[in-house]
């Protein structure tokens, strides 16, 4: 998986209510994607483009386990890249095929707007607007398994273990 695009930057600790707001929260998943970061960021989500990367600081994530990485995916982000990602949230990611990638630097190494280029299985970030490069740290291979395969839901349909969703 290799994602090239504009990216936004946020900050340190931002929690899965900012992302996941409780106005929205029983909205359809795909309403809920235009409530992300209001609170901090009014009309943020209405300016973000299809397949844009978001780069986060320190413990991103943090907070409930409402499931805001499906913001961010039903958002059109590509992928996130962050200092360090809530454990929780990380999984809540894996499960909705939402990648994500710790990298020790990154925040620091990117202004709003420049372009990233990201690839996700050899966990490598390059700021193509400056030509750096950074070493992430690679998914364990079984929950990397789980991004390819869809998320956990496509997997254990596909795996006649859950029945299939009825739209």
């Amino acid at each position: 998986m290799n994602f090239k695009a504009r990216v936004w930057i946020v900050g340190d600790n931002i929690n899965t209510d900012l992302i996941l707001p409780n106005k929205a929260f029983y909205l359809t998943h795909e309403e809920q994607a235009q409530f992300v970061f209001h609170a901090n960021r009014p009309g943020w989500a209405q300016q973000v483009r299809k397949g844009d990367i978001l780069i986060g600081g320190r413990n991103f994530g943090m907070g409930s386990s409402r499931a805001a990485a499906r913001s961010l995916k039903n958002l059109g982000l590509a992928c996130l890249v962050a200092e360090s990602l809530n454990g929780l949230f990380l999984r809540n990611c894996v499960n909705f095929a939402f990648p994500a990638l710790e990298c020790p630097g990154v925040h620091a190494a990117f202004s709003e707007g420049e372009e990233a280029e990201v690839d996700f299985e050899a966990a490598r970030v390059r700021n193509v607007s400056r030509g750096s490069e950074l070493a992430g740290r690679p998914l364990p291979g079984p929950l990397m398994a789980l991004v390819r395969a869809g998320g956990v839901y496509q997997l254990l349909e596909r795996e006649g273990l859950i029945a299939p969703r009825v739209a």
